[in-house]
């Protein structure tokens, strides 16, 4: 198959967030002509394919689900672009990892390569199977490295801005709406806060030459019983992303000092940002074959998951960052053959080799 057929092949095997088990197992059934059993290894519906002899061990990555359906059409081509569900998240990604492991330059070469494809991404932090792979393939976190197929428009897209989702109260008093005097509403007594969230500016970090831009956004609310009783209790929930500066354990006290207006404040989930891999010779090199630019990552993907396990690791993918969720998704096909191509480069070039 070309890249192209490959992608089609995998837009057109669903694999929406919960139904990852059918696309897990056509890939094992591919890989099987290439690899010998001991080298497949399925956790669930994620699947790790190569095992490391002795070389230089690195990882691609990518998440093999998508979001839910919104009525997208089997793959199509149109003007140079290929639609469909999952075409730039990460699908895109997924073909191009395909290929490298199928590639036996890529495989004969100095690194150990090793894919891991695993499910559960688009939903709760929780149910993200990468953490299972890590925990249950021992062996994944010796790699002196690791490239994160997500979307980047071709970027690297280095580190990632950490996230914490925080439940915010404001508690009043009910009181019938002709008498308000006689409670406390508890909607219009988180207005001022509100209204100074509404105003507040990102507030810019610079690492290594990356700007991260620290947000809060309101993402959520809930409060009111009835049309005539002055609500008792409204909540919102803060969505907060951190830049790598910070450990989660400061950025849980910036969020609380942030909120010191509020009855109460719940962290409902957090996950860790992702360092910056500064000084990295495989940074570096992945830089030089590629050639691409540089960017921070603004959102949070599973290089800060990789970090925690000791594996320094980038984004790096043809899909488009943009182009995430959208009903009409898709992915300029002549991304494909670069982003293969510097990904071989990169993965046949020696270590302390620049180009």
């Amino acid at each position: 198959m070309t890249l192209l057929e490959t992608l089609v092949w995998l837009v057109d095997t669903p694999s929406e967030l919960g139904e990852e088990g059918r696309l897990c197992s056509a890939l094992i059934d591919r890989f099987a002509g290439n690899y010998d059993p001991e080298s497949i290894v399925r956790v669930g519906d994620s699947v790790v394919i190569g095992h490391p002899t002795g070389k230089p061990l690195m990882l691609i990555v990518g998440h093999i689900d998508t979001v839910p359906s919104q009525g997208q059409a089997p793959a199509f081509e149109q003007d140079g672009l290929l639609y469909g569900l999952g075409t730039s998240d990460m699908k895109s990604g997924v073909a191009v990892m395909v290929h490298l492991l199928e590639d036996a330059d890529v495989r004969d070469g100095p690194y150990d390569v090793v894919g891991v494809f695993y499910d559960g991404e688009e939903g709760p932090a929780a149910g993200n199977n990468l953490e299972r792979v890590l925990q249950e393939v021992e062996w994944l976190r010796g790699a002196e490295f690791a490239v994160v197929m997500e979307p980047t428009d071709l970027r690297l897209e280095i580190g990632c801005n950490g996230a914490i989702n925080a439940t915010v109260r404001f508690t009043g008093k009910s009181a019938h709406s002709a008498r308000p005097w006689l409670g406390e509403n508890a909607i219009t007594k988180a207005g001022a806060w509100l209204a100074e969230l509404h105003q507040r500016e990102p507030v810019l970090f610079e690492i290594d030459g990356l700007e991260y831009r620290e947000v809060y956004s309101v993402t959520k609310a809930a409060g009111g019983i009835a049309n005539n009783i002055l609500p008792p209790t409204f909540e919102v929930n803060l969505n907060y992303r951190f830049p790598p500066l910070f450990s989660i354990e400061e950025a849980v006290g910036r969020l609380r000092l942030l909120t010191l207006a509020a009855d109460d404040v719940e962290i409902a989930d957090r996950a860790p940002a992702a360092p910056v891999p500064e000084g990295n010779p495989h940074l570096d090199r992945l830089a030089a074959v590629t050639k691409a630019d540089r960017a921070a990552k603004q959102g949070w993907t599973d290089v800060a998951r990789l970090a925690v396990y000791g594996v320094p690791a980038v984004n790096y993918g043809p899909g488009i960052v943009a182009q995430a969720h959208q009903v009409h998704e898709h992915v300029p096909i002549a991304n494909l053959e670069p982003a293969f191509e510097g990904m071989k480069a990169f993965l046949t070039t020696p270590s302390g080799s620049r180009s």
